[in-house]
């Protein structure tokens, strides 16, 4: 298989639904164990759409003045938060699609927002420092300034904050802001995630390569060769295979063993143009991933990191002029992928096993 055509889904991937947004589709998640799926927009519109038939529960235009830059979905599905260039953050009740709170943060845009584990923390980044935050929109505590822009945060399993930036990541305390660890290296880093175990860190950068740590030594290392930047970087539920994007084939890196230093990793490779998003089904080596082209493929992979495609579909548009897909969220149960793309497009497929 070279490339997709547009007959309809196929494979694993079977039809369900199709909605749109007001503006290019920035990201989305689920809410209420699967019963809602809550899209953002680039025009700071928030949506809330029914997981079994897709029509609109709720609808909210123009939340953030001159745009919506993130959001990011309560691991309990309870509540999620949006952020944009306006300086604010917006935790919302996801049953009722209202905002419950406001956070007024001043003229910066918050550039990245995301829940801890435990559903206890919110972390906003907005320029240098990073700022965490109660259910209820009260600052436990702020960083100092980073010696850049922060690239990415993510949280871990053991209840730390990661933020990456030019030079390091830095790991903190949930609930004092107390740093724990400096992981230093000369690069600008673009994306952060965490095994399930919290004992690796990998992070995309600006040159080209994914750096990783392994925490408990310090020690690092770097896969270099990317064409693009590894934007997007995602572990499997064991921690085992780190996907990684970069070109228009999905890179696969093993950590069995004494991986991946020293191995050759897996390539996928179906997509006509470069990868924009992957995501790792909850449990299990599913792996869906989206492009440039439009396409959305679902993989099942080997534990070295090679695979075969189960599962393929395109998210519709011109086919000289194929919409990007800026994200991917599996539905609780991993029986339902939504994909977003760049025409405010929002896709749903029932997922079969394949």
């Amino acid at each position: 298989m070279s490339r997709l055509n547009d007959d309809g889904p196929r494979g694993s991937l079977k039809t369900g639904w199709t909605a749109t947004v007001g503006d290019y589709a920035i990201d989305g998640g689920w809410l209420s164990g699967g019963e809602v799926l809550v899209v953002g927009d680039a025009a700071g519109g928030v949506y809330g759409f029914e997981g079994i038939s897709g029509s609109v529960r709720w609808s909210h235009s123009e939340v953030h003045a001159g745009g919506l830059l993130a959001l990011a979905v309560q691991p309990a599905g309870e509540l999620f938060a949006t952020s944009g260039q306006d300086g604010r953050v917006c935790i919302w009740n996801a049953e009722t699609g209202e905002v419950a709170t406001t956070i007024d943060n001043g003229s910066g845009w918050v550039e990245h927002v995301a829940w801890s584990l435990d559903n206890q923390y919110l972390a906003a980044a907005i320029g240098r420092c990073v700022h965490v935050f109660d259910t209820d929109g009260q600052e436990l505590w702020k960083s100092e300034g980073h010696s850049s822009t922060i690239g990415a945060i993510a949280w871990s399993s053991e209840g730390e904050l990661a933020t990456a930036c030019y030079g390091q990541v830095t790991f903190f305390t949930a609930a004092s802001g107390e740093v724990l660890q400096r992981l230093k290296w000369k690069g600008s880093m673009v994306s952060i995630v965490l095994s399930p175990d919290a004992n690796i860190v990998a992070c995309g950068s600006q040159d080209n390569s994914v750096h990783f740590w392994r925490r408990p030594t310090g020690e690092d290392s770097a896969m270099h060769g990317y064409p693009g930047k590894p934007s997007s970087l995602a572990f499997d539920d064991r921690g085992m295979l780190l996907a990684t994007n970069g070109s228009d084939s999905v890179t696969v890196w093993s950590f069995e063993d004494d991986g991946p230093e020293g191995t050759s990793p897996g390539v996928l490779s179906l997509h006509v143009r470069p990868v924009t998003a992957l995501k790792f089904a909850h449990q299990g080596r599913r792996l869906a991933s989206g492009a440039r082209d439009g396409s959305v493929i679902v993989w099942r992979l080997q534990h070295d990191g090679e695979g075969r495609p189960v599962g393929a579909a395109l998210v519709g548009g011109d086919k000289d002029m194929p919409d990007v897909v800026s994200g991917l969220a599996w539905r609780p149960g991993d029986r339902g992928l939504a994909a977003f793309d760049a025409s405010g497009r929002v896709t749903y497929w029932r997922v079969m096993d394949r």
